[in-house]
């Protein structure tokens, strides 16, 4: 039976781990506001991708699951666990031809500086790890969820695998979840989302959550910086 992982707990061994003497040091050191901590610690997660980048030589599958060793040994393989492992979600178009195996390069988006610069320079960006998943349609790349947005279907720590689309206007399939970049006020805002017809027009798209504490958002098309179809997702649960 799977457990809730408790991310509390995994905050405050890393901020042991590093001697910090107080929440704001650890927040200075993370580079986010007290604020954004402490809302981190109230709600029971975190931002994995930010993390990752930051804690260098942290075990990915401690944090992950909160099991095991924290700290990454020298040469070992961080994120073993989830690079031969099973979809717990797969999201296919009847048009999908399945592959019966292909390495899928895990990315994260902190250390890309977003999901545009991603998408531009996917050959300039080095993979965290890559995920061996087999009977998936062909897939692009995968990252970390964060956010609760589409909780209960996603999680955040949750791993998302996508393909990549370029022709926002001809290529979307309605009703199907996207990992999308919009900007928002000169900064880029990343979710996964549904995307619905807007009642707007067509210069506008629907943006849903499966969380029903969000609500919907129409966005301008003009407005999308960079778009991907959600193929798979891969959870890592704790097992007690």
């Amino acid at each position: 039976m799977s457990r809730e992982i408790d991310k509390n707990l995994i905050l405050n061994d890393l901020k042991s781990h590093y001697n910090f003497k107080s929440s704001a040091e650890f927040a200075r050191f993370l580079e986010i506001k007290p604020q954004t901590l402490a809302s981190w610690y109230a709600r029971n997660t975190f931002d994995i991708d930010l993390l990752y980048a930051k804690c260098e030589g942290i075990d990915g599958n401690w944090l992950l699951s909160g099991e095991g060793e924290m700290i990454l040994e020298e040469g070992e393989d961080n994120m073993k666990s989830v690079k031969n492992g099973e979809p717990n979600a797969v999201f296919k178009l009847k048009s999908d031809n399945e592959l019966k195996d292909q390495e899928i390069p895990l990315y994260n988006i902190e250390a890309a500086a977003g999901l545009v610069s991603l998408f531009q320079s996917n050959s300039d960006n080095k993979p965290i790890d890559t995920l061996k998943i087999p009977n998936l349609p062909k897939c692009d790349g995968a990252v970390f969820v964060t956010g609760d947005s589409m909780y209960p279907l996603l999680k955040s720590g949750d791993i998302v695998v996508y393909k990549q689309i370029n022709d926002f206007s001809s290529d979307i399939f309605w009703g199907e979840m996207y990992l999308i970049s919009v900007e928002v006020a000169g900064e880029e805002y990343i979710s996964v989302k549904y995307i619905q017809k807007s009642d707007l027009g067509e210069r506008y798209i629907k943006l849903v959550s499966q969380n029903q504490h969000h609500q919907s958002k129409d966005v301008e098309l003009n407005k999308v910086r960079a778009m991907a179809l959600v193929k798979a997702s891969v959870r890592i649960n704790s097992m007690g």
